[in-house]
């Protein structure tokens, strides 16, 4: 137990030097952005103008941190005695209070007249985040690639566009506050993170590897 703390230890400084900076720094900033325009405007506050902002601010944190597991030197690192579950959690936890205080600040920069319920949006950029997360791991898991930030961001995009254009209104997931299916819509985002949070857990062991060949022992004459 003490040699694996010691190892994952020794992990943070090169797993922090390995975070994609560039890509949460440029999410951030447009997500913040995006969060600001309810003060930009002019004229009496629109909650339509809060919520829609602030969910927009969301996607775009959550396509940030659809690079959160790139790593070039994936097949070097994988390697190492640390386990892979461990080697992600490292980079959740260093990137978690990143997320948490970008998230805050965007709630605080909507104005309170035009701020929409807080645990609810809360609740729909956690899921869309950890979705984010899921898909970057099953990526990993399923295939080869290093980095599979790109592909899943623009993934992510497309069925966050295709969900809100083209879901039925009994499964829509984007409402106002004064919809009556307000609470029941969040009852389908809870169950979205959920299922998503499950399919990051169970993706984040090593990636496949097909069996072995094996010569087929000849046939007794």
């Amino acid at each position: 137990m003490r040699r694996v703390t010691a190892m994952t230890r020794a992990l943070l400084p090169p797993v922090w030097r390995s975070l994609p900076r560039r890509a949460l720094a440029a999410a951030a900033a447009v997500g913040l952005l995006l969060a600001a325009v309810p003060r930009l405007q002019s004229g009496p506050p629109d909650p339509l103008v809060g919520l829609y902002s602030l969910r927009a601010a969301a996607l775009v944190l959550a396509l940030g941190l659809a690079f959160l597991l790139d790593d070039p030197a994936r097949h070097i690192t994988s390697a190492v005695p640390v386990r892979r579950p461990v080697r992600v959690a490292l980079r959740v936890a260093l990137v978690a209070p990143w997320a948490a205080l970008t998230w805050t600040t965007a709630l605080l920069l909507v104005p309170e007249s035009s701020r929409p319920p807080a645990g609810a949006l809360t609740l729909e950029a956690a899921a869309t985040a950890v979705l984010a997360l899921a898909a970057a791991a099953l990526s990993i898991r399923r295939t080869r690639t290093t980095e599979p930030g790109a592909a899943i961001s623009t993934w992510l995009l497309a069925t966050g566009v295709t969900a809100a254009l083209l879901l039925p209104p009994d499964w829509t997931l984007f409402v106002t506050p004064d919809d009556p299916h307000w609470h029941s819509t969040h009852d389908r985002w809870t169950l979205l993170l959920i299922v998503a949070a499950a399919l990051a857990a169970r993706s984040v062991t090593e990636p496949l590897r097909g069996r072995p060949f094996r010569r087929p022992s000849p046939e007794p004459l």
